[in-house]
């Protein structure tokens, strides 16, 4: 691998270990510190996303126009300000506050990063997305792991520990990404054939990430409403945050062995896509009959393996299908696809448990999980160039 995707990954780590001291523990600190319904919660959280979203379609526009290093510095920037204010004020309501321009500050970020990195290393296909996929969840693993540990002795140090991790991140970015180049050429779109290759790709695309949201939105539950059930059934923090641990550990280690896999089998992303939303299917069945540790343990484990078939394939999709100028475009949408489910998945499930109960909730997340399979089974219908998306992507 080139060695400015070198800097990409060891960036990219260390944003989400800062991040993940804090988003596993969200809902529990707003439902149990601040003393507010899981239905408040998942409005927070909602609005949280919401500016995510936003921050991921900037983000992406930004790189389009002036490239990465500015994209991501101005990210870090806006974080880095709103986290040092959450370390000082983080009661009610400034927690919704500073937590919510937190959002957009990393919306900014992560499009640029994933735009940066297809940008690199054209030749590595989905090897790009692999490697800052698995950055992505050691950071999950390392930051998970801490943030229970640290929650359990003094929840305030969390955000402390966050802000601590976003300096390092602001250092590696001024020193490491001013030298990549990494500002796609931008192509005048006048020729009619062009024009409607482009829409269609963007069509195929835009179903795709229909399904990508009902999955994001699904497996936002384990950060709400399935994180506060497992405080209802006696499981400790340090307990929850070891499950992300394990998360994040099993996608390091086993990422070799599913590449192999891939390899060995030939498998389309179409049908990486589809066989990783069966697993979620398992895992939340599983889940929907957990009662202690050892149940939401085995869930977990299924859920990361469902996981590592979908979450790199959609990025290398949406790089495959971007005419050249756009890269950070797509990739932009597809991160706010992925957040608008995490901002519409505590918001459904809060309402649903409030309302309800858990077990009706599992039962509309798998009825979701089957409307993402049929649009994953019908994006690419349209497409003339399925060919060369194919060769792309190996």
């Amino acid at each position: 691998m080139p060695r400015a995707l070198w800097l990409l990954i060891i960036g990219m780590a260390v944003n989400v270990i800062g991040s993940s001291f804090l988003w596993p523990l969200n809902t529990i600190y707003i439902h149990d510190s601040l003393g507010k319904s899981l239905s408040v919660a998942g409005i927070v959280l909602m609005l949280n996303s919401g500016a995510n979203v936003i921050g991921n379609l900037y983000g992406g526009h930004l790189f389009d126009k002036m490239g990465g290093y500015k994209s991501i510095i101005l990210g870090i920037v806006i974080s880095l300000l709103s986290l040092i204010g959450l370390s000082i004020w983080h009661n009610w309501p400034q927690y919704v506050v500073f937590l919510t321009i937190v959002g957009f500050g990393t919306g900014i970020i992560f499009p640029a990063m994933y735009a940066m990195a297809g940008s690199v290393w054209k030749e590595g296909g989905r090897k790009s997305f692999n490697a800052l996929y698995v950055a992505q969840n050691v950071g999950v693993a390392v930051g998970a792991s801490l943030g229970g540990i640290v929650a359990d002795y003094s929840f305030q140090l969390i955000f402390l520990a966050n802000t601590i991790m976003y300096v390092i991140f602001l250092f590696i970015a001024v020193f490491g990404y001013k030298g990549i180049s990494s500002k796609p050429v931008q192509q005048e779109h006048k020729d009619v054939h062009v024009k409607a290759v482009s829409k269609m790709n963007f069509q195929a695309l835009w179903i795709l990430c229909i399904g990508y949201l009902l999955c994001w939105a699904s497996y936002s539950q384990w950060t709400t409403t399935i994180a506060s059930y497992t405080q209802e059934v006696h499981i400790t923090l340090t307990q929850y945050s070891l499950l992300w641990t394990i998360n994040g550990a099993m996608i390091v280690l086993m990422q070799p062995l599913l590449n192999g896999i891939l390899k060995y089998f030939s498998f389309s992303l179409k049908k990486q896509i589809l066989i990783g939303i069966g697993i979620f299917i398992i895992s939340f069945i599983a889940a929907s009959k957990a009662a202690g540790f050892s149940g939401f343990l085995a869930a977990m484990v299924i859920l990361t393996i469902g996981e590592m078939f979908i979450w790199p394939a959609v990025p290398t999709v949406a790089f495959a299908l971007a005419p050249k100028g756009r890269e950070g475009s797509y990739q932009g949408f597809v991160n706010s696809t992925a957040t608008g489910g995490r901002m519409i998945g505590p918001v459904l499930g809060g309402l649903l448990v409030d309302h309800y109960n858990m077990s009706t909730l599992f039962i509309v997340l798998i009825f979701l999980f089957i409307i993402a399979a049929g649009t994953t089974l019908i994006y690419d219908r349209r497409l003339k160039i399925k060919k060369e998306i194919t060769i792309k992507t190996v």
